[in-house]
């Protein structure tokens, strides 16, 4: 049996599917559909479980104790923004980090066997395989909003409260789930043709964790030039920072990483959709 082949789309094919304005229509117009695939998705991960949707809540928790004790109480570590930085500052830092984290490497490791997992679905020329992924990043999102509520929790119970500045909170938010669409679209489609890929996705998330400054704060790599000339373009370190500014820090939101975050995601977004669209034509005949 000859192996599978990536059918070649047309330059234009793939250049006409790089147009926002068409891909936020595909996805109001399947909107009702969209929904109903994300809300089983959610459901499903906790079906049959004694605890169900408490999972959701105590996953980032225990996550968090055990970073927390390996790298705050053994190792010592502390981010060093703060002049009188507490354990709490750091365990609440340390947990934003790890909910943005979380949150794309769910969608990296999970999208591969998005479409692969549903043939039956591909065989239907009607249906809008695009769908599926972004219902599994939907799943990931609920996620990703409970872990942040419980971020959000801790700094007005725990921490230092709140300020104006939280008002960037879903300004902010928009370009990683931008980001973590385009990975899951081009990720779903890649995943038909190479099965390898989810081998590959658990050491590059392994990777992220320790390149995102999800342990660390990104001023101690500033002070390594020859590395943050490296790690400056990697869109998760931005995005991790800022919300840790508005949220945590008190700083004023720096502008130039926001705009630098959002170019990147909205280029990741429609780059992944286009090849999603311009492949997806020959998944059947994969499946």
């Amino acid at each position: 049996m000859s192996a599978p082949t990536v059918s070649s789309p047309s330059a234009g094919g793939f250049v006409r599917h790089l147009n926002p304005f068409a891909l936020g229509h595909d996805l109001l117009r399947h909107r009702e559909l969209l929904w109903q695939f994300t809300q089983r998705n959610f459901h499903a991960r906790h079906k049959g479980a004694y605890l169900g949707l408490a999972w959701a809540v105590l996953n980032p928790l225990l996550m968090l104790a055990l970073y927390f004790i390996v790298f705050g109480w053994i190792f010592a570590g502390h981010f060093g923004v703060l002049p009188d930085e507490t354990p709490v500052d750091y365990a609440l830092a340390l947990l934003l980090g790890l909910t943005v984290y979380h949150f794309l490497a769910e969608v990296i490791t999970q999208s591969p066997a998005v479409i692969v997992g549903n043939p039956n679905l591909v065989k239907k020329v009607v249906f809008p395989l695009e769908v599926l992924p972004f219902a599994n990043l939907g799943a990931c999102f609920f996620n990703f909003v409970i872990s942040l509520g419980l971020v959000l929790l801790g700094q007005f119970i725990f921490g230092r409260g709140m300020t104006a500045e939280i008002a960037w909170l879903p300004v902010i938010i928009l370009p990683i789930v931008l980001l973590g669409a385009g990975l899951a679209w081009m990720l779903a489609s890649l995943g038909v043709f190479f099965r390898d890929i989810s081998q590959v996705t658990q050491f590059t998330t392994l990777l992220l964790m320790y390149i995102s400054a999800v342990f660390y704060s990104s001023a101690r790599v500033r002070a390594l030039p020859a590395l943050w000339s490296v790690l400056r373009f990697n869109p998760i370190i931005h995005a991790i920072e800022l919300l840790r500014s508005i949220l945590l820090w008190h700083e004023p939101v720096n502008l130039l990483h926001l705009g630098w975050l959002y170019a990147i995601s909205l280029a990741v977004c429609l780059f992944g959709y286009a090849c999603f669209a311009s492949l997806r034509p020959s998944f059947a005949d994969v499946l």
